[in-house]
């Protein structure tokens, strides 16, 4: 498309546009034929009642906190345009331009350019957060283009709005596999600069975006690479097809709809038969045997009587037919592990799944003890950063004034006590790995706007002064708060929140979990790899109805100490669980509505050991429990070798020791001071 550039050409531009506003003409009757785009957008401007000659259109502008959501609903196109931009700012670097991509509406979302043109494209809300679309800002590039379908160049005064004659603008649109208009790219510089690669740029730059798009929608799928020249497969002027397994076209870029003469909405209904003169299965077999392109015929554009084909396998199941295994099978990843069974915990893992190396924050939220840290490092070991670190933060943890080193490191001799060298810092450590933020929701205010300074420029600036560090990091985050309610209340920041809000996991608790038995099958042989140790039947009833405020990790905390306990035998039974969780379960049977003596198991199974009671009683009395276990020698001194090991490694804490044995602090510290059977 060609454009009109000289003083005369701007002087008639703008008879044209009075005598449109005067109802004298209409603006194809002065203007030339390469500007039809032109002449039908002044038209529909107009009739939207944008006023031409007005200083500036009254346009909502978003704030930074709408942006963001903005950009978050748009992840998936930013993800693949944001590489491309950032190549083809590169390139033009010092050409006093913008680059610019918006949405499907005209909303702009991104900008890459030079900071002399920035500023003054800002003047007129050039810049994320400004909708240029044909009703707010009359003809121009963006939403020209969306309204077209198609790629334009607005020069100058080719604007509808007087204030944007200053501008040459060149935009295409990005186009989806299935034929949605995603958005718009562009790219703005002053009239007097105009070049005359700029158009083919953008064009290009837009089938590097679909491409990509292309290949991350139809990965799984046989995809076909076309051509009339067998030299031209492999280059950016290459159609590129989907084929599904039963030899439907699910899937075409532009270039593929324009050589083959097919229109996006004819996708999902055409069979590769009606198109070439060859089928699904002729191609894998032909493919196997050569991996040279075939030459097909085309039927579907008789223009085109030869087509070029180089035919890349999917990693679908059917994709291999009954030729020689060439298949590609995913192997099991942390995510897949971790799928035990239960409904909601599988839909809470495919959630993950689906948002793995995707510029996505996660948010856990759930009961402590549900498993967040656990699905943290499950999501980072089956993504693409697992050979990266892992750099897990308890924002609860950590003390105030210790919370911010800890965070963005410091500088050498940054406050007292400061090591001499300073010190990285959690984030830093990150780079390139995944960030885990555990109970964000504790986290003091002020390192709240730090923190969201660091996700929206990237860059960390370490504690006393120093040059910003570029960081580049999956973020997961987990509390057992709501946000939502700390929003309201002013304990947590709503602009961060949206930020860490981009897709939030429900991690559901122990106890509405229906995989109960399947974890602590797998908790058991974790803790006693070479027994089979299994519960009796009563006690997995009765333990299955517990409530377990402490989840997953009061579970396996339990049921370690019971195998710590259970000397040679291979049942666990009641007899073999810490106190105080018995005496929960014997409060749990006398509150009002618990059900009948018999629905409660409190016996005891028959054991070898001669020091076990062989009769079953329907209740253990207080007490009797210490008194079976103290009367059994080496039992009692196995016990303390365990308690005294937890506390040796809990460096004296007796609280920490306790947790970790999964019994109360009493109950450790009465046993722990008993004298050794021994004597000791």
């Amino acid at each position: 498309m060609t454009a009109l550039g000289t003083v005369e050409s701007d002087a008639l531009l703008r008879r044209a546009r009075h005598a449109l506003y005067e109802r004298d003409a209409q603006p194809e009757d002065l203007l030339p034929a390469s500007l039809a785009h032109v002449s039908r957008s002044w038209r529909r401007s107009l009739a939207a009642g944008v006023d031409a000659f007005g200083m500036r259109p009254h346009v909502p502008h978003l704030s930074r906190f709408e942006v963001e959501r903005a950009t978050e609903r748009q992840h998936e196109l930013l993800a693949h345009a944001r590489p491309v931009m950032e190549y083809l700012h590169g390139q033009t670097r010092g050409s006093g331009s913008v680059l610019l991509l918006a949405d499907a509406d005209g909303l702009l979302l991104h900008a890459l350019g030079d900071p002399g043109f920035m500023t003054r494209a800002e003047r007129v809300a050039l810049m994320p957060g400004a909708s240029w679309h044909e009703q707010h800002r009359g003809t121009n590039a963006v939403g020209t283009a969306l309204a077209e379908g198609v790629p334009v160049v607005v020069h100058g005064a080719e604007h509808f709005l007087e204030c944007n004659s200053f501008l040459t603008c060149a935009a295409a649109p990005v186009v989806a596999p299935d034929g949605r208009v995603l958005g718009v790219l562009n790219m703005s510089g002053e009239r007097s600069s105009r070049h005359p690669h700029t158009f083919s740029m953008v064009r290009a730059a837009t089938q590097m975006i679909e491409n990509r798009l292309f290949d991350a929608c139809h990965g799984r799928h046989m995809r076909l690479h076309v051509h009339p020249l067998a030299e031209g497969i492999g280059t950016l002027a290459e159609g590129v097809l989907a084929l599904s397994e039963e030899g439907v076209l699910v899937g075409a870029n532009q270039a593929a709809l324009a050589l083959l003469n097919l229109r996006a909405s004819q996708l999902g209904r055409v069979r590769l038969e009606q198109v070439v003169d060859a089928d699904r299965e002729h191609l894998l077999r032909a493919s196997h045997r050569s991996p040279a392109p075939l030459r097909l015929r085309c039927l579907s554009a008789p223009a085109v009587p030869v087509l070029h084909v180089r035919v890349e396998q999917g990693w679908s199941r059917a994709a291999t037919l009954d030729m020689p295994s060439r298949s590609i099978s995913r192997e099991p990843d942390a995510l897949q592990a971790l799928d035990t069974g239960d409904a909601a915990w599988h839909g809470v893992l495919e959630k993950a799944r689906k948002v793995l190396d995707k510029p996505i924050a996660v948010l856990l939220h759930g009961e402590s003890g549900s498993g967040k840290e656990v699905l943290a490092k499950a999501i980072h070991a089956s993504s693409q950063r697992r050979e990266q670190a892992f750099v897990a933060v308890n924002c609860a943890a950590l003390p105030e004034n210790l919370i911010e080193a800890e965070l963005f490191g410091y500088a050498p001799g940054a406050y007292t006590g400061a090591r001499r060298e300073g010190a990285p810092g959690s984030i830093r450590q990150a780079h390139r790995g995944t960030l885990f933020l555990d109970e964000i929701g504790d986290m003091p205010l002020a390192m709240q706007t730090r923190l969201l300074r660091v996700l929206q420029e990237r860059q960390v600036v370490p504690l006393g002064g120093g040059q910003p560090v570029a960081v580049d990091f999956a973020l997961v985050c987990a509390t057992h708060r709501d946000l939502k309610e700390e929003v309201a209340a002013g304990r947590f920041r709503a602009d961060l929140y949206w930020r860490l809000n981009g897709l939030t996991l429900h991690l559901p608790a122990l106890r509405q979990r229906s995989d109960w038995d399947v974890l602590v099958q797998r908790m058991l042989q974790r803790h006693a790899p070479h027994r089979a140790i299994e519960l009796d039947p009563e006690l997995a009833r009765v333990l299955r109805q517990h409530p377990w405020p402490g989840n997953l990790r009061q579970l396996d905390n339990t049921l370690r100490t019971t195998v710590a306990l259970l000397d040679d035998a291979c049942v666990i039974g009641m007899e073999h669980l810490p106190d105080d969780l018995v005496q929960e379960l014997q409060e749990a049977r006398q509150a009002p509505g618990a059900g009948a003596p018999q629905d409660m198991p409190y016996g005891h199974r028959r054991s070898a050991d001669p020091g076990f009671a062989t009769t079953r009683t329907p209740v253990i009395e207080e007490g009797e429990l210490s008194r079976l276990r103290a009367g059994c020698v080496p039992l009692a001194q196995y016990t303390r070798d365990v308690m005294e090991q937890a506390l040796r490694e809990a460096e004296g804490n007796l609280s920490l020791a306790a947790r970790r044995l999964g019994i109360s602090r009493n109950t450790f510290y009465r046993r722990i001071m008993r004298k050794r059977p021994d004597g000791a």
